[in-house]
């Protein structure tokens, strides 16, 4: 889920951007040491969008920069286990689908999008349910619940994140619009008689 966080921080401010506005400084300062981090306790840096309040700024002996202490708004995405999440699958393999949650992707393994066999259809880069013939390919749109969370502060990119389908309301959009149809269309035939 995103949130949106009050934050304080000390910044410093280079000396050879001392002359220049401060607020966008420290902004730009700020964007550059945050966003697309990671931290396990806030979440995943997307934005920093503004400065609250510039404190007073402190000078260190032997450093040219000026720190400042600085209260700030951030947009992290904080992912939990067993969250519902929506995302585009960006690719698909032979072993699954990657799905994009906007700063970061998850992996749909083949064996978590439905309890049927599923076969790689590689010319259309899609996952291909055998019996029911539904699909999984890129671009579309997967509602998942997340199964194994591991955020790596250090490496963003090497951070896992595991997603299921294989339970009641999930799936991809399409999917989903289906099984609320037959739904529908089950309990007419049920009020009728």
């Amino acid at each position: 889920m995103y949130y949106k966080l009050k934050l304080n921080d000390k910044v410093r401010v280079p000396p050879e951007k001392m002359g220049e506005d401060l607020n966008t400084v420290i902004l730009d300062e700020l964007q550059e040491q945050f966003e697309g981090s990671i931290d396990k306790e806030m979440g995943i840096f997307i934005a920093v969008t503004g400065v609250n309040r510039i404190g007073e700024g402190e000078i260190v002996y032997s450093d040219g920069g000026v720190y400042y202490d600085v209260d700030f708004d951030a947009v992290v995405l904080r992912l939990a286990l067993q969250e519902i999440v929506e995302g585009i699958v960006v690719e698909t393999t032979s072993f699954g689908a990657f799905v994009s949650l906007g700063p970061i992707d998850a992996m749909l393994h083949m064996s978590q999008i439905s309890d049927e066999y599923i076969d790689y259809d590689e010319k259309n880069s899609r996952l291909v349910c055998k019996e029911s013939g539904r699909h999984v390919g890129v671009g579309d749109t997967v509602r998942a619940r997340v199964v194994a969370l591991s955020l790596n502060e250090r490496d963003p990119r090497e951070s896992k994140i595991g997603l299921t389908m294989r339970q009641p309301g999930l799936g991809t959009l399409s999917w989903l619009e289906e099984d609320r149809a037959k739904e529908e269309e089950a309990a007419k035939k049920k009020g009728r008689k």
